[in-house]
């Protein structure tokens, strides 16, 4: 019989728990997550507890990862529906700490050049740095042997195994799938922004990522792949793009033709909710 699921909301609360556990030979996986959790974090559990003893859940809305004028308040939230999902799919525990309980006034902080400097950094400047720093906080409050994050912020994913690299965490960073909606679409919080008008604008999004795909191949320029995907989204009279880019799959720097592994990324408005999705190449 298991134990029911633990709710943590402290540093040492959560440090005590998973000490206990890695005292009885536990391993310890971490799913870092902004809550409202959705059904790929439903689907990524079960995967979690096949591969590890212990999962642990954190459910925290990161300030610092937010700039001016951007959804921090309005970001949807409800820790009981978090809280039952993660029960009934086989959690261990969830942290959900407050932001005074994650940040005492803090000075330090954990970022990275070049890799963070395009896609989604060139409009969000703050972005990653918030990322990199909440991430590294995690890991040295849960002390995990895996992690696990989705391809859907391929950027992020990046920026995170090369923070993991260069600062010795050991640590495992695990990539999983982007989950779609039946008609293509790439689930998100933010999708619940979207009015019913909106929602359907924003399958231009998937159609132009289907588009891609079909197109690319090894030595192809990037603007033969990268102009009919935006002629696609610019063909929707909601859709405002951000930015549609080919970018090298290590290094995250724009690339003129397909000659190593890539990645087509883009974020597109939809409205005011800004959505982002992409696809991967290995050549």
């Amino acid at each position: 019989m298991r134990i029911p699921i633990q709710v943590t909301n402290t540093i040492e609360k959560t440090r005590y728990l998973v000490k206990n556990w890695k005292k009885e030979g536990n391993t310890i996986c971490l799913v870092p997550t902004m809550g409202y959790l959705l059904d790929w974090h439903a689907s990524l559990i079960p995967r979690c507890r096949e591969e590890n003893d212990i999962v642990v859940v954190s459910d925290f809305v990161n300030p610092t990862q937010f700039g001016p004028n951007e959804d921090l308040e309005a970001y949807p939230r409800d820790f009981d529906r978090d809280s039952a999902l993660c029960e009934s799919i086989g959690a261990d525990l969830i942290f959900c700490p407050s932001p005074a309980e994650m940040y005492h006034d803090p000075h330090a902080f954990v970022s990275i050049d070049t890799l963070s400097d395009t896609l989604c950094g060139k409009t969000r400047p703050i972005h990653f740095k918030g990322v990199c720093t909440v991430v590294s906080k995690l890991f040295n409050i849960v002390k995990p042997d895996r992690a696990y994050f989705g391809q859907k912020d391929a950027q992020q994913l990046a920026i995170i195994r090369k923070m993991v690299l260069d600062l010795n965490f050991d640590i495992q960073i695990v990539g999983c799938p982007i989950v779609r909606e039946e008609d293509g679409l790439a689930k998100s919080s933010r999708n619940t922004y979207l009015s019913c008008e909106e929602r359907k604008a924003a399958l231009c999004l998937s159609k132009a990522v289907k588009k891609g795909q079909e197109l690319i191949r090894n030595g192809i320029a990037a603007s033969e792949v990268l102009e009919p995907m935006c002629e696609i989204i610019n063909s929707e009279p909601l859709a405002r793009i951000d930015y549609v880019s080919m970018v090298d799959a290590l290094s995250m720097q724009p690339v003129d033709s397909v000659n190593a592994d890539v990645l087509v990324a883009m974020a597109v408005y939809i409205g005011k909710t800004r959505l982002i999705d992409n696809f991967s190449y290995e050549v």
